[in-house]
């Protein structure tokens, strides 16, 4: 199965990083460097897992790019899906669906001293968890892709397993710590796949 062009990927020469963007173009600037230095092994990492892409970087530019799925496709896709016309009859335009809600007389009892009455409410209470349920996913998403980055390329690096542990705990400081030893490129790559681009520390 193909990878989109457009998926954000970097690509490291040893533990140096070569390119970063979208698929498509690092594809482009590894085929380059492979064709000039072959001293060192590029790794190409999809940013939003931090699993390493297998590319076959045989043939021209054109035949690289032709085996990644282009964002017409995803597009496509999208398009085929049924629009609110194109639905089967009696299925709701706006969404609210009536279904029976079983609380306790003090649930009922609370609920009806909130402000907007008991729908509302609970509207706002599934939102709200809803919010912080997602939260909890990207922040753990986040730091599954800097584990296998991790993982592949500085898993035999001296506090390895300490970092491990600060990453999966969530603390910043004592990953930084953990790492202040390794290459700038590895490092600077970990704090942003765990905490964002722009939330990262500054290197120890």
């Amino acid at each position: 199965m193909s990878i989109s062009s457009t998926n954000p990927s970097t690509a490291f020469a040893g533990e140096k990083r070569l390119f970063s963007g979208p698929l498509g173009e690092v594809a482009l600037a590894v085929k380059a460097a492979s064709e000039v230095e072959s001293s060192h092994t590029i790794l190409v990492f999809d940013d939003a897992t931090g699993r390493v892409i297998d590319l076959d970087l045989r043939g021209s530019e054109a035949e690289v790019l032709g085996r990644l799925s282009p964002p017409e496709e995803e597009a496509e896709a999208a398009e085929s899906e049924p629009q609110d016309g194109a639905r089967g009859r009696g299925r709701p335009k706006l969404g609210v669906v009536a279904r029976e809600v079983t609380l306790l007389p003090r649930q009922w009892e609370w609920l009806s001293t909130q402000p907007g009455g008991a729908s509302a409410v609970l509207r706002r209470l599934v939102d709200d968890a809803r919010r912080k349920g997602e939260a909890g996913q990207r922040r753990r998403a986040a730091q599954e892709a800097a584990y296998r980055f991790m993982l592949a390329i500085a898993g035999d690096r001296p506090g390895y397993e300490e970092a491990t542990r600060a990453l999966f705990a969530g603390d910043r400081l004592k990953l930084a710590q953990d790492i202040a030893d390794w290459p700038e490129d590895i490092r600077a790559h970990i704090m942003a796949l765990a905490f964002g681009a722009g939330d990262a520390p500054p290197s120890p």
